[in-house]
C-alpha cells in the first residue's frame, strides 16, 4: 500500500496538472500534504527553494574562475546536464582541483566531457551519475565516478526532499528577455529542481543557448554569480537507420495508430519510426526527449498534438539533444513545453494521454520478459532513464502502447534474447511491466501470457539462428518436451 505520504503528494501533482480539478481540489490536497511531517532537511529545501517570483537581488557578475570560488570542499555540485553542458565553468573548476577535496558531482549524462574526471583529480571530485553517459563509463569503471539508479521521474524528489540537494548548481542558459528572465534551455529535466534547491547558483549567460518555453525560466535575481559565455552547444548527428534498425521501425510504425501520443528516444531507431508515420494523422508528443526527426512530421502536418489530454496542442519535453537544426526549432517556439521530469515522465500524466507509444531500447531481453537496458554484465553503460516511468504511463493509457525494442542479436552476432539476463546485469523492466518486444522479426505481445508463452513468443522474434538454441534452454527451464497448445 503506498504511505500517506504518497497518496497526498500525488493528490498535489493531480491537483496541480490536472486542468479539469477544481481550485477548492488542489486547496484540500495542499492542506493534507499540510499535515504530514517532514524530515527537517526537507523542510529547509522547501524554506529556501527558489521560484518564477523569489528575488533574491542583482547577481555578481564576474568571470567563470571568480565565479567557480563559490565552490568549496566537500560541497555537492549539480552540473547541467547533456547538450546543456556548462564547459567553460567545468574548465574553471578544473584548474581549482589543486585547492579542493570532497566535491561531489551530480547530473545527467553530459554531452561534453567534465575535465574533472580524472583519475589524477580522484581526492578532488567524485561524480554521482543519475544516468551515466558515454564519456563516464571509464570513470565509472575506474572507481572514480558511481551510479545512482533512481527513475528520471523521481529525480527531482531526490533534491527537493533533501535527499540528494545541490549545495552549488552549474548551469548554462539563455540572455534574459525583457523581464529578466533567462531560459534554462534544452534541458529542464533536473536543472530546473536544482536551481530551486541549490544554496548558491552560479550561470553562464550563452547567447548559443535556445530561450525555450514551458517551465524553463528563472528570473536573473534568482541567481548568485552570473559570467558571460559564446559556448556552443554540442552537436550529435544520427546517422541513418541500418537495414535491421529500418526493420524495426518498420514493425513499430505499423503497430501506431492515428491519434497516437509518442514517447521515443535517440537515435536510428526512433528516426526510422518516424520515417514510417508519414501517412498517420493528428499524432502528437509527451516525452523525456526528441530530436530533429519529428520537424518533417510536424510541417507536414501529421504531428499535432490536438488529441493529447495533457497540454493539448503542445510538445511536452524535458530535454534535447541533436544538431543546430533541432536547437533553433524550439527557440522562442511556444509549441514546444520544457518541463521538469517529475512532470513528463510522471506515469499518471502520461497515461492521461490517448494511446501513448512508449519505444525504449534494451541490452537484452530474457525469454521470460525482464529487461536489461543499463548494463553489459556488471559493466553499467547507462541508467534507468524514463524506461519504467513511460512503459508504465502507456500502459495506464487508453490503447497505449509499452514497447521494448532491440536487434535480435549483436553485432558479434550473439543472440539479444537471452535464456537468462549475464550474471550481474540489471533488470531495468520487469516481467508484468513488459507488454511488447520488438526485434527485426516481428513483435512479441507478453501482457496476460504465462512465462511458456512468453518464451515461445520471444523466440519467435529472436534472430533464427539462436531459436532452437534458445528453445532447448526453454524446455530444460521449464521441465517440458515441447510447447502447449
Amino acid at each position: 500500500m503506498a504511505s500517506p505520504a504518497l497518496n497526498a503528494a500525488a493528490a498535489v501533482g493531480t491537483a496541480i496538472h490536472t486542468t479539469a480539478l477544481s481550485r477548492g481540489a488542489v486547496v484540500a490536497a495542499l492542506a493534507s500534504l499540510a499535515r504530514l511531517p517532514v524530515s527537517a532537511a526537507a523542510a529547509r529545501v522547501r524554506q529556501q527553494r527558489r521560484g518564477l517570483l523569489t528575488r533574491k537581488g542583482p547577481p555578481k557578475v564576474v568571470t567563470p574562475d571568480e565565479a567557480v570560488k563559490a565552490v568549496k570542499s566537500g560541497d555537492r555540485v549539480f552540473v547541467h546536464g547533456v547538450a546543456a553542458t556548462p564547459a567553460t565553468l567545468l574548465a574553471a573548476l578544473e584548474r581549482r582541483a589543486g585547492e579542493l577535496r570532497g566535491v561531489e558531482f551530480c547530473h545527467l549524462h553530459l554531452e561534453k566531457p567534465n575535465p574533472c574526471a580524472r583519475v589524477e583529480y580522484a581526492d578532488s571530485f567524485f561524480t554521482n551519475n543519475f544516468f551515466i553517459g558515454h564519456n563516464q563509463r571509464r570513470p565509472v569503471a575506474e572507481g572514480i565516478a558511481s551510479y545512482v539508479p533512481v527513475f528520471l521521474s523521481e529525480i527531482p524528489a531526490l533534491m527537493r526532499r533533501g535527499l540528494v540537494t545541490p549545495d552549488v548548481a552549474l548551469i548554462n542558459v539563455s540572455p534574459p528577455d525583457h523581464h529578466g528572465y533567462v531560459s534554462l534551455g534544452v534541458e529542464v529535466a533536473a536543472a530546473l529542481p536544482a536551481v530551486q534547491t541549490a544554496k548558491t547558483v552560479i550561470a553562464q549567460i550563452n547567447p548559443q543557448m535556445p530561450f525555450t518555453a514551458g517551465y524553463s525560466f528563472v528570473h536573473m535575481d534568482c541567481l548568485d554569480y552570473v559570467c558571460h559565455v559564446n559556448e556552443p552547444l554540442p552537436e550529435r548527428p544520427t546517422p541513418p537507420p541500418s537495414e535491421v534498425e529500418s526493420r524495426i521501425g518498420s514493425v513499430i510504425a505499423g503497430l501506431v495508430s492515428d491519434g497516437a501520443t509518442l514517447q521515443m528516444g535517440i537515435g536510428a531507431i526512433p528516426n526510422a519510426v518516424l520515417a514510417g508515420l508519414t501517412g498517420h494523422r493528428n499524432l502528437g508528443i509527451h516525452t523525456e526527449m526528441f530530436e530533429e526527426g519529428v520537424i518533417p512530421l510536424i510541417d507536414a502536418g501529421v504531428i499535432t498534438n490536438l488529441e493529447k489530454a495533457y497540454l493539448p496542442g503542445k510538445i511536452v519535453t524535458s530535454f534535447i539533444m541533436g544538431t543546430r537544426r533541432i536547437y533553433d526549432y524550439v527557440h522562442q517556439n511556444h509549441s514546444v513545453a520544457f518541463m521538469d521530469a517529475g512532470v513528463t515522465n510522471n506515469p499518471v500524466i502520461i497515461g492521461s494521454n490517448p494511446k501513448v507509444t512508449a519505444i525504449n531500447s534494451a541490452v537484452e531481453v530474457d525469454i521470460t520478459g525482464q529487461v536489461c537496458a543499463d548494463s553489459v554484465g556488471t559493466r553499467m553503460v547507462s541508467g534507468v532513464g524514463g524506461q519504467v516511468d513511460f512503459e508504465r504511463g502507456a500502459a495506464l493509457s487508453r490503447g497505449g502502447l509499452p514497447i521494448i525494442c532491440l536487434p535480435s542479436t549483436t553485432k558479434s552476432g550473439e543472440s539479444r534474447i537471452v535464456p537468462t539476463i549475464r550474471p550481474g546485469g540489471g533488470v531495468i523492466t520487469t516481467r508484468p511491466h513488459v507488454h511488447y518486444v520488438v526485434t527485426e522479426w516481428g513483435y512479441a505481445y507478453l501482457f496476460g501470457k504465462n512465462l511458456m508463452q512468453r518464451a515461445k513468443a520471444l523466440i519467435a522474434i529472436a534472430h533464427p539462428d539462436h531459436r532452437e538454441a534458445l528453445e532447448r534452454a526453454a524446455f530444460e527451464r521449464f521441465n517440458i518436451t515441447s510447447w502447449r497448445a
